[in-house]
């Protein structure tokens, strides 16, 4: 009796440790992608939140009145700013424009946004603002356009444009010699922040 309980034990440490092992190994493969899936999927957006993401929205406001975004781009300024300053600032852009109409991109990075510039004749002629892909509902993920309209009040402009099969909003506001203009995939969905000159 001593012996089959003594065998039994020995048994159940061997499947305990087989188990675990294959537990931490499943744990140490998975969890990079169980990281990238809850970066990728909005969470519940919280109080504090929408107060973030009130306060990135309003930081757009004056600087867009000289042609600059806040941040990490806010010395650059439409029609002013030369693709060689910003390539000089940022580095050579993660995909390069192809044409007159194109775009230098740069992909959002931990805790920096993403951005694109558009130029003409070497000048910035617009500038796009992503966001950030971590904590995204804390940036511009949680702006929505209620939020939008509540604190920004009338837009100067609002419009329907079409991207590929998918159709957006663009909310314009007009900042002096600028237009700011708020893509929206759907009332709660910002895609990103267009900067241009007015009436371009």
């Amino acid at each position: 009796m001593n012996t089959q309980k003594s065998i039994k034990q020995v048994m159940l440490t061997a499947t305990l440790t087989g188990v675990l092992a294959v537990g931490t190994l499943g744990l140490t493969s998975g969890f990079a992608s169980v990281q990238t899936v809850s970066a990728a999927t909005p969470s519940k957006v919280t109080t504090s939140d929408s107060q973030m993401a009130l306060k990135t929205l309003n930081s757009f406001y004056k600087p867009a009145l000289k042609g600059q975004f806040p941040g990490n781009a806010s010395a650059f300024t439409v029609g002013k700013t030369t693709r060689d300053q910003v390539v000089k600032a940022f580095g050579k852009p993660d995909k390069a424009m192809t044409d007159a109409d194109g775009f230098d991109t740069y992909h959002a990075e931990m805790g920096n946004p993403g951005y694109a510039f558009n130029y003409k004749l070497t000048k910035i002629r617009e500038m796009r603002y992503f966001g950030t892909t971590v904590e995204r509902q804390t940036n511009i993920g949680g702006i929505t356009m209620k939020m939008l309209l509540k604190n920004w009040y009338t837009p100067s402009a609002t419009t329907t444009i079409k991207n590929g099969k998918m159709k957006q909003t663009k909310v314009t506001y007009v900042r002096g010699a600028y237009q700011l203009e708020f893509i929206f995939n759907s009332s709660t969905e910002l895609d990103h922040i267009n900067l241009r000159e007015k009436g371009l």
